[in-house]
């Protein structure tokens, strides 16, 4: 089983020292949830790609761990094609679901959506509270499934700030019933930015879907079944992963 991963503001080590003293919140999981002992193997990580292993030499108190014999901090590249997701929001719990599987299987951005046949509407207060969960979200499922690069969960856009991202994009799609296309038959680029809109439980109206037309963005189907949204993204992310040969 590889080593647990926990986060770090930074990844500075001291000089000559090799010696790092992990404390607060994710301390306190390492010695007092994971119960880590001397001898151990860790991974310290930034979550933006910077990690270094390390062996844990003592657990002090209920929220210290100190690592050593961490030499040399490494550097994870981007990996290419790059995959976004831009997801509707899903009712209540299960836009965290649909970040947590995401992030799971390797999704790169996360973008949240409040489509016009979104039930779920952020607002105010609530908005933020609700962008917090599913940052939060992506990174405890990047630790758990031992990421090193977590994936970004952007700001909520609009119709029209969708459109201009898949303006942008090397690939740009829309999972929709209506496709006359496979996604899993699409030509795919080996690099660039792969862009995917995941719509509502309702369903992207005809007057998203032209805008994204508009911006290049064609219509795809998945499979014979309709999924819920929040399952939808992680389904087309694990096979865009696969036929990218990002999963190989």
């Amino acid at each position: 089983m590889t080593a647990p991963v926990f986060v770090v503001e930074s990844l500075e080590l001291p000089p000559g020292s090799g010696e790092f003293v992990l404390d607060g919140p994710e301390g306190r999981h390492a010695v007092s949830v994971k119960r880590l002992r001397p001898g151990e193997d860790v991974v310290l990580t930034d979550g933006r790609g910077r990690w270094a292993e390390g062996i844990v030499k003592a657990a002090e108190g209920k929220d210290r761990l100190v690592v050593m014999d961490l030499e040399s901090v490494h550097e994870e590249p981007v990996a290419r094609p790059r995959i976004t997701v831009v997801q509707a929001l899903p009712k209540g719990d299960r836009g965290e679901l649909a970040v947590e599987t995401m992030t799971e299987v390797g999704i790169d951005a996360i973008v949240p959506w409040a489509a016009s046949r979104c039930i779920t509407q952020w607002k105010g207060e609530r908005g933020l509270k609700a962008l917090a969960k599913w940052r939060a979200t992506a990174r405890e499922a990047g630790k758990q499934s031992r990421r090193v690069r977590f994936p970004e969960v952007g700001e909520p856009a609009t119709g029209k700030q969708v459109a201009e991202l898949l303006a942008r994009a090397d690939f740009a799609g829309v999972l929709h019933e209506s496709g006359d296309a496979a996604l899993a038959s699409a030509e795919l680029p080996s690099a660039g930015e792969i862009v995917l809109v995941v719509g509502p439980e309702g369903g992207v109206s005809p007057e998203e879907l032209a805008l994204f037309a508009q911006a290049g963005a064609r219509a795809y189907r998945l499979g014979p079944s309709v999924l819920r949204t929040s399952t939808a993204g992680t389904a087309a992310g694990a096979l865009l992963l696969t036929r990218t040969g990002r999963w190989g």
